[in-house]
């Protein structure tokens, strides 16, 4: 490795010493890209609040933000930094008409000023939105959203090294192996506790005909083995109800499976959003399958790199 870390503060940019290695954090959906470490302050280093930050591995760019907390200890200071994701915290009032997700992800960033590199065409049209009073990770979550449930496409929102990123996630394979060789652990479970229904409910209230249009796709068979789990939603006069009901039905009539991976052989190609190969004998199947990254963790260390996956997809959802 030829890590390489570097703080820019008003004209000056420094290379500070680093105790303890340095931690990459991502995840797929609502939450900025965050880079955490600790350095040893001398006479010369100043450092501050919205400094930008840059973290690379020889050519290979890994992060790029800025700092957002600190911690001064008697010979250390903290340094927690965030990427261009971050602020998408901010809340805000927004109604748009026919406009893809990737038109979403654009309209928000000119608004606020924040750079984008690669944004995908999202393929799906939401016709009407009202998003009142809500974050900006939430406004373009819903779209995502909208856009899976109507299309069963995936896309991923990212900060690729300063510049925003909306990908299809059938796009950002990793041709790495994760196996009993290469991982220390896991940590795997199953459930139908939380986003499993096997019975999907959908409502348009037909104002002008005075009726209630009531769209129901089930099934049967895992009603009777796990009892009712119903989704229930309204939906607009514009929307396919029998189309979407059947899609939800899909998407979520499966238990959920949780599989976690700890000190993996670490790659600087591999974030949340992308997908890894995994092959794995657990408690009730055997895994061999491509699988989402839903949440990463690169540690870097006495030149030692390894990093922590939640993952889902085949059944599995973290």
């Amino acid at each position: 490795m030829a890590l390489e870390l570097y703080v820019q503060h008003g004209s000056q940019v420094y290379a500070p010493t680093v105790k303890d290695g340095i931690a990459w954090e991502t995840e797929r959906s609502g939450s900025p890209g965050k880079l955490t470490f600790t350095v040893i302050p001398d006479d010369k280093l100043k450092i501050g609040e919205g400094d930008p930050v840059r973290f690379t591995d020889g050519d290979t760019p890994i992060f790029y933000g800025f700092i957002f907390t600190l911690k001064p200890k008697q010979y250390e200071i903290s340094v927690t930094a965030y990427d261009q994701l971050r602020y998408l915290k901010n809340k805000d009032t927004y109604v748009y008409s026919n406009k893809r997700a990737d038109q979403v992800v654009r309209m928000i960033a000119d608004d606020f000023g924040l750079q984008c590199g690669t944004l995908e065409n999202a393929r799906f049209v939401i016709p009407n939105r009202v998003e009142d009073n809500q974050t900006l990770f939430d406004i373009i979550g819903s779209a995502l959203d909208i856009t899976l449930e109507n299309c069963k496409q995936m896309y991923v929102l990212y900060d690729d090294f300063g510049k925003i990123a909306l990908k299809n996630a059938e796009t950002m394979q990793v041709p790495i192996l994760i196996d009993p060789e290469t991982a220390q652990s896991y940590d795997y479970s199953t459930s139908i506790d939380s986003e499993t229904y096997n019975k999907i409910k959908l409502c348009y209230e037909n104002e002008e005909a005075g009726t209630r249009d009531i769209y129901i796709a089930q099934d049967g068979s895992h009603i009777n083995e796990w009892g009712v789990l119903q989704y229930f939603d309204t939906i607009d006069e514009n929307v396919n109800g029998s189309a979407k009901a059947d899609a939800l039905l899909s998407l979520y009539n499966q238990k959920t499976r949780n599989l976690s991976v700890s000190g993996a052989f670490g790659d600087n190609r591999v974030r949340a959003g992308c997908c890894v190969a995994v092959k794995l004998d657990l408690y009730d199947t055997s895994l061999q399958n491509w699988m989402l990254v839903e949440k990463c963790k690169h540690e870097y260390n006495d030149n030692q790199h390894t990093m922590d996956l939640t993952l889902r997809g085949n059944g599995f959802d973290a």
